[in-house]
């Protein structure tokens, strides 16, 4: 390991349903990082928020026990340094005495390697924060982080840019108390059945229903609004087929994946939460037709899915190329999956969502396109470093005082009459 090598903060967990799924990410993408150039330091933000490093979080067994693991780690704070990097802090608070006999923890962080999903780590928030403190990170900034997030802007988006979606209605939960009624009815009077409910900035199909009639759209909207206090109303696709295609890079140059098509369960009308990250048979068809199982930490299987899909070379040029426009529409940087689906019956494309932290960075989508996971990894720390310096060279404050004696003097004046 050089000692010039980059510290690289590899963000894991977070405030989010999507916690283990984070664990599972950042875990393969540490991995993935060359030791000759980079040193992953574990930051694992815990359910309650409290944010923690120490070796054993880079050990996805450590994970099996959650109060052990927090035991064993140290509590850490963030502190912006004038050099664009930063330090985590050792923060010893009560219940700190066993490491009072040693030297607080003070370490440098160079890049942040986000691998949160969902909640305050995919919505703009931590975003924000390495904003605030003025360190290179990876994933979109604060703005296509928040806009992605939101399926309601989103559709909005991109349906004003021409990007066709399919016809919903957005509800919010002050809208919808006490006049369930009224909102139903506008529901049934824009959208025609079956349709299918959303919480609006929830991810990995959490809190998704399909329902074909009134009871139930209502019984699917309460459950939505137990996520979320925005909710989205769709008009399902019958004769679906779901495309997603992976874009990696920033407003300079952006690059399409290979297309891969996710295959649902049997008995379910949309993938769920158990079809995508907890189904033990899970494998990927690989081109040619034949099937591997997706290896990664044990207990993570991978839902079903072909790669790539099994469309014509044009179908896949047109998607790919909607994919960086949207990119580019929604100023995205790093690596993102888009959801696209495609109506059977009709041939028609429509968006439908973007994740701007894909699960395992949609590296199964990057390998056929002849980019190694150790290679996807080393270009997102090389664009959130290049984005960075571009951001740092630009004017930022100006060099003048206002609050200087003498730019003062007619404050005071008017302050005394």
């Amino acid at each position: 390991m050089s000692s010039e090598s980059l510290q690289v903060g590899v963000v894991l967990g977070g405030v989010a349903p999507e916690h283990e799924v984070s664990v599972i990410t950042a875990l393969q993408a540490a991995a993935a990082l060359d030791r000759d150039h980079y040193t992953p330091v574990p930051i694992y933000v815990a359910k309650d928020g409290t944010w923690y490093t120490g070796d054993a979080l880079l050990e996805v067994e450590s994970y099996r026990n959650l109060d052990a693991l927090r035991e064993e780690a140290l509590p850490v704070a963030l502190a912006p340094t004038p050099h664009g990097s930063l330090e985590l802090l050792e923060d010893r608070g009560p219940g700190a005495l066993k490491h009072l006999q040693r030297p607080a923890l003070r370490r440098r962080i160079d890049v942040m390697l986000l691998g949160l999903h969902g909640g305050p780590g995919e919505n703009g928030g931590v975003q924000g924060l390495c904003e605030a403190f003025n360190v290179p990170y990876t994933s979109a900034g604060v703005f296509g982080s928040a806009l992605g997030m939101d399926k309601v802007m989103s559709k909005r988006v991109c349906r004003q840019a021409g990007i066709p979606v399919v016809d919903f209605v957005a509800l919010r939960e002050g809208e919808w108390a006490y006049q369930e009624g009224a909102a139903l009815d506008d529901c049934e009077a824009a959208l025609d059945y079956p349709l299918v409910v959303k919480p609006a900035r929830c991810g990995s199909s959490i809190g998704i229903s399909q329902v074909e009639t009134r009871a139930g759209l209502d019984a699917a909207i309460e459950d939505a609004f137990r996520y979320d206090d925005k909710v989205v109303v769709e008009e399902a696709v019958e004769a679906l087929r779901e495309i997603n295609c992976s874009v990696l890079g920033d407003g300079h140059e952006a690059t399409p994946s290979v297309l891969e098509e996710p295959v649902p369960s049997e008995d379910d009308e949309v993938l769920t939460f158990q079809d995508k990250y907890m189904r033990e048979d899970g494998e990927a068809t690989k081109a040619g037709g034949t099937k591997s199982t997706e290896s990664g930490p044990e207990g993570m299987a991978a839902q079903d899915r072909i790669v790539p899909a099994n469309l014509s070379d044009e179908r896949t040029e047109a998607i790919q190329e909607m994919a960086v426009r949207i990119f580019h529409q929604f100023e995205c940087a790093g690596v993102v999956r888009i959801d696209f689906m495609i109506d059977e019956s009709t041939g028609r494309l429509y968006f439908n969502e973007i994740n701007t932290i894909p699960g395992s960075f949609s590296f199964y989508l990057w390998e056929p396109s002849g980019v190694s996971f150790d290679e996807l990894v080393d270009r997102l720390v090389t664009i959130a470093r290049r984005r960075h310096r571009d951001q740092n060279g630009r004017v930022q404050t100006y060099d003048v005082n206002l609050l200087a004696e003498k730019s003062l003097q007619g404050f005071k004046a008017s302050e005394s009459s």
